[in-house]
Parts: structure tokens; sequence; C-alpha cells
């Protein structure tokens, strides 16, 4: 195990490294931060705007301004922001709560009502609930994020005035970023827990359990969702890091303070540190929860930990 801890931390180094790297090569083509600070400052000379550059730090060559990224990023310096010098760990460390935490109500939510969605469409195959749940669940699918959001503001915020249409305060904000992608997700978890469920059902043991008069609902919980269990432990952890990535559009239609709008305003203000920290931690984050889901391997199968 310690072996392949050092290797996955080892890999973990490398990918921060090639996505920092190719993300501060890709922001520098969208435009020089020095122009957007001096907009509105009248006119502009050429020596002003070195001046700023040079205050930014961006009179460097890419390859020393990315070292000293590099050499921040091992001590947590992440630099400050071009807009206003706020520490760019102090805005990381207020939007991060905040986007962990919709993202967790989303797949809280999705994993409470696919599971028994999904076992219910298993047990029924080829019935009448089989076939309703799987055209909802195909419904769910066809939905774009976006869309629905801009639905639920409409109907619930605008048309009946139920919920807040943006923001984050109390429990009655995260109602419709929560559901909004978690609609979605567990349209896509409702399927993969019927065919996988679909694939244990069929196996010798569960034959035996139900032989020695064991309950139907023993069965399906105890023994078969447990059997079953690692592939929807490896794509509910990749599912999660997955809303880390992408939960930037359904931030921004709710105005929600997370990672998503942070890194939307420093792409639009060419504010590179900002969006180097946004990425750097998300991968970060990505990278332990693959990390944590092989760890879980473990403990659901002993099998594996032999490996």
């Amino acid at each position: 195990m310690a072996k392949f801890l050092l290797y996955r931390i080892l890999q973990a180094i490398f990918v921060v490294i090639a996505v920092t790297l190719i993300v501060s090569f890709a922001i520098r083509l969208t435009g020089d931060p020095a122009v957007m600070l001096a907009q509105g400052a009248g006119s502009v000379t050429e020596a002003d705007l070195e001046r700023i550059r040079e205050a930014l730090g961006l009179n460097q060559s890419f390859l020393a301004q990315y070292i000293g990224f590099l050499q921040g990023l091992v001590v947590g310096d992440f630099g400050r922001s071009f807009m206003g010098g706020t520490p760019v760990s102090d805005l990381i460390g207020r939007a991060l709560p905040a986007t962990l935490a919709l993202a967790f109500a989303s797949l809280f939510l999705s994993i409470v009502i696919s599971i028994p969605l999904g076992i219910k469409a298993a047990v029924s195959r080829g019935r009448w609930p089989d076939q309703m749940i799987r055209i909802f669940s195909l419904i769910g699918l066809s939905f774009p994020n976006f869309w629905l959001a801009i639905m639920l503001v409409l109907v619930l915020s605008i048309t009946f005035n139920l919920l807040p249409p943006s923001g984050m305060e109390g429990f009655s904000s995260f109602i419709m970023p929560a559901a909004t992608m978690g609609i979605i997700l567990t349209a896509t978890n409702v399927r993969l827990v019927r065919t996988t469920m679909l694939d244990t059902l069929r196996s010798q043991y569960i034959m035996v359990a139900r032989a020695k008069g064991l309950s139907n609902t023993v069965v399906l919980y105890k023994h078969a969702l447990r059997n079953c269990s690692i592939p929807l432990i490896t794509y509910f952890g990749l599912q999660f890091g997955g809303l880390l990535g992408g939960i930037v559009v359904v931030e921004r239609v709710f105005n929600w303070p997370g990672l998503g709008t942070l890194a939307f305003e420093a792409v639009s203000a060419r504010d590179y540190p900002v969006l180097q920290g946004v990425i750097t931690v998300l991968s970060l984050m990505i990278i332990s929860i693959n990390l944590l889901v092989d760890i879980a391997y473990g403990l659901v199968d002993p099998r594996v930990r032999k490996e």
C-alpha cells in the first residue's frame, strides 16, 4: 500500500505541474492584464503599461513567472490578485466552502434518489416501473444544466416567489442549485445502478441467499448492493470531481459565491494568479478524490488490498 500511495503522489505532482503549465500558457494568450488595469485611466502611454507590467512581474519571461508560481505553491502562496492585490489564498479560502457545499448537496441528493430508483428498476425489469424510471432518466439526461437552472429561477423565484433567485443565504438558497445538478446526476446514476444491480442479481451467491430464505430487502440492500458498490464508488467519486470542474455555469446563473464564479471573474479580468490558484486547487482536489476512491476499493473488497 505504501508503494502504491507513493506512486500516486508522484503521479499527482506531475499532473498538477502539467495542468498549471498549460493553464498558465493558455491564459497569457488572451491578452495583456496591464491593458485591463489601465482602462478608465484616460490616455495611457506605453511607458505606463511597462511600469504596470513591472509592478506585476509580467516583464519577466514566461518560464521565470511559472517557476515563481511553483515556488510559492510549495509554501501555499498563490500570489496576489492583479485586481486589488488581495492574496489569492484568501479569495480561494472564501470561495471553496461554497463550492464544496453545493457539490456535496448535489451528489448527496443524487445518490439518495438514484440508488432506490435504480434498484427498483432492476427488480422490476421489463415491467411498467422499470419503463417509467428509464423514461424519466432519459428526460433528465436531455436537460442542459443552464436551461434547467434558468427554468427553476423563472418558475420558483420569479413566478411563485418561493425561493431566492441567487446568492447563498440559508438552506433555501441550496435548493435550486443543488436540484439543477442533482437532477441531471440522478438521471445518469439511475441507469448505472440499474445496470450494475442487474448484473449482480444474476450472480450465483444471490441465488444462494434467496434459497436460504433471506428477505428480499436483505438480499437487495445487504448482499447485492454491497457487491455492486465498487463500480458505484468509482463513478460517484469521479462524478464528484466532475462536479467541481463543471460547476461554473450553475454558479454563474445563481450568483453562487464559489470557485466557479471566482474563476469566471479571473478569466474576464485576465487575473493570472487567481485563475492559476483556482485551477491548482481544483486539480489537487480531483486527484485526492481519485486516490480516496482507490483506497475505498480496499475497504469494500478485501481482494483489492492483496494486489
